[in-house]
């Protein structure tokens, strides 16, 4: 049971994060501001996780210095404000399929942000070390694809035979191209930034273990950040004002489900098994996506979409394959020396 907690958490997390994502689209397509959302989802978050953690952390919270404030400042800023914003924006020009689809790109930019901080290492010698080259290159090839290439629609949608009637081509308009290209840059930079948070959250939780505590503070910061933000961009105050079942919903449910429990859920596999770990189980968001993005929003699946993706799942695993494969050489070579230092001693005991 305590190998599958984890597992069983990070699934959880993934079947939220794509009803989130769905829910966003929609709320978006009707007039919903990003930085409004973050705001007061955020906000939605802190209600609900202030009084439990007060309650259930209260003799294990450790003592909240200057360091610890500004881990979860920085941790707020990267991880919810500008992830989320530029992940909104990303998602408003392109499709939740596809959005999903860039967040499997995040344990292979946290890889590579890692290798010049001296947090990972590769070794081109070692098969392990090729892999993760290999894997790292295939899945930036897949993000490039998905970005440049948008192909043939497979599927046929009520939404799509209305569009075509419509325009009376099958063509995409460069408008489109160029909305389509425009959120793919602002979902690739989304997964930069929340590669840094996840690195940040690895020495976070190290610092500030008190897991339900930690994730509500980053909530009320990031609800403030994105409220000032707000306040200064938005001189209009009915931007504030939510209209219709959709934007209130996905307020509560991203709020609530995402920003609470789900934040909570990664930040805890993050302490138990590390980032790599925790990324490892994002990849199955895009199946959930792509489901319900098909099934709820009518939206279209293009070839493009299809091929980048299995490009950017298959260098994940790879990537994730050799990261085991170095971690097992590494158990074995300490168990070995451990043997070693015990074989000595006996040895010497002998000669004694």
């Amino acid at each position: 049971m305590e190998l599958l907690k984890p597992v069983a958490a990070m699934l959880a997390f993934d079947t939220l994060f794509a009803v989130m994502a769905v829910l966003v689209k929609k709320a978006l397509d009707n007039g919903l501001n990003p930085v409004v959302l973050i705001a007061l989802r955020q906000f939605v978050a802190v209600v609900v996780l202030a009084p439990i953690a007060y309650f259930r952390e209260r003799n294990a919270r450790p003592k909240f210095t200057k360091e610890i404030f500004a881990y979860l400042f920085m941790s707020a800023l990267l991880g919810a404000l500008l992830s989320q914003y530029l992940f909104f924006l990303g998602l408003s020009y392109t499709t939740a399929t596809l959005a999903a689809t860039f967040s499997n790109m995040t344990p292979v930019f946290t890889f590579l942000v890692a290798v010049p901080l001296r947090l990972e290492t590769v070794s081109v010698k070692s098969l392990a070390g090729l892999a993760k080259i290999v894997g790292t290159l295939t899945s930036v090839g897949g993000a490039i694809l998905l970005s440049l290439y948008k192909g043939a629609a497979l599927t046929h949608t009520a939404s799509s035979v209305q569009e075509h009637t419509a325009s009376g081509t099958t063509t995409t308009s460069s408008s489109s191209k160029g909305r389509w290209m425009l959120g793919s840059a602002l979902l690739l930079v989304n997964c930069i930034a929340f590669s840094f948070w996840m690195l940040l959250q690895g020495k976070l939780t190290k610092k500030y273990p008190a897991v339900i505590s930690s994730t509500a503070f980053m909530a009320l910061f990031s609800s403030l950040q994105a409220g000032a933000l707000a306040l200064t961009t938005q001189r209009h105050l009915s931007v504030w004002l939510l209209r219709g079942s959709i934007q209130i919903a996905t307020v509560l449910f991203a709020g609530v489900g995402v920003s609470g429990i789900g934040y909570v859920l990664m930040t805890w596999c993050i302490e138990k098994r590390g980032p790599v770990f925790t990324a490892g189980f994002i990849p199955p968001i895009q199946i959930i996506a792509a489901v319900l993005d098909l099934f709820i929003l009518h939206e279209q699946l293009y070839l493009g979409s299809v091929v980048g993706a299995a490009l950017v799942i298959g260098g994940l695993y790879l990537l994730l394959w050799g990261k085991s494969q170095e971690a097992s050489a590494t158990v074995l070579s300490a168990k070995g020396a451990e043997e070693d230092r015990e074989e000595q001693s006996v040895h010497r005991e002998v000669i004694d």
